[in-house]
């Protein structure tokens, strides 16, 4: 098959190739603008100001921002280095300083250039949630699952579950996405969603619920309430949660990967620590 230019085997781009394209050059745009006009004296980028910048131009493109366009900085306490930061993007997306830092400004640098990074990533047609996406996402899901391989298809699964909530948010990017489905996790993770399958409810019932709750301290603290409980029933089981979660979140970081799910279960880990009086047990 030949082209107008006589080339063999070259088609020419889709219009959908063509969109997709510019909305990506359009985010490196943004980003390149933004490095020039925050570049400092000493020729060191404001990474920070870029990665804030980048949301605004987002948010001013129509993204679904529920709480806006601001970014979360939170530094660990720390009184000496290497010093650790978060940042939580507009969405849930959490990342952290993957660099051995020397100074809480450094950490913070650190983490808004993964951050940003990743936000330009995000851009990719790839990591928007469509038909192909979901497709491939389920089957990753399925191929995954521990139990019974035809469970995995039962209309009350998890898997099953996974698919519809993609379905509700097709046209959405994973990190626009990254909230709603890390209180999924979470909900798996402290056996919630198996507690109100067993109470038959529908997975439209559980996601439509969950999908306008925030992921904010009253979740947490019921969670947290839910682990010291189980203490109760199994002595020990809260201080190991926890020395699990922080390996996960510490190897994760220092990888670069995205930190919401094992974050947010060591911070609900470490609340029911508070509750129970369990300091004396705590590595620093």
């Amino acid at each position: 098959m030949a082209t107008k230019s006589g080339k063999k085997g070259v088609l020419p781009p889709s219009v959908d190739d063509m969109r997709a394209k510019n909305v990506l050059k359009e985010a490196v745009d943004t980003v390149v603008f933004s490095f020039t006009k925050h570049s400092q004296k000493s020729g060191r980028v404001n990474v920070v100001e870029a990665l804030q910048e980048f949301w605004q131009m987002k948010q001013a493109r129509g993204a679904d921002l529920k709480n806006g366009a601001i970014v979360i900085y939170e530094s660990v306490p720390n009184n000496s280095p290497p010093y650790v930061c978060y940042v939580t993007l507009p969405g849930g997306s959490c990342f952290g300083s993957f660099q051995n830092c020397p100074t809480k400004a450094e950490a913070r640098r650190s983490a808004a250039k993964i951050a940003l990074m990743n936000s330009v990533f995000n851009e990719h047609p790839s990591r928007q949630i469509s038909d192909d996406f979901i497709a491939k996402a389920v089957a990753e899901a399925r191929s995954s699952f521990k139990g019974d391989p035809h469970e995995a298809d039962n209309p009350n699964s998890g898997v099953s579950a996974f698919r519809f909530m993609l379905e509700a948010n097709k046209g959405r990017t994973m990190l626009e996405f990254q909230e709603l489905m890390t209180v999924f996790q979470l909900l798996h993770w402290n056996g919630s969603l198996k507690a109100m399958r067993e109470r038959q409810c529908s997975r439209q019932e559980v996601v439509a619920h969950y999908s306008h709750r925030a992921l904010d301290d009253d979740m947490r603290s019921q969670m947290a309430l839910d682990w010291i409980a189980r203490e109760q029933e199994t002595p020990g089981i809260v201080i190991r949660e926890l020395q699990g979660a922080e390996r996960e979140l510490e190897t994760s970081r220092l990888a670069g990967r995205e930190l919401r799910f094992p974050k947010e279960k060591r911070d609900i880990l470490l609340l029911a620590c508070s509750q129970l009086n369990l300091g004396d047990h705590l590595s620093s």
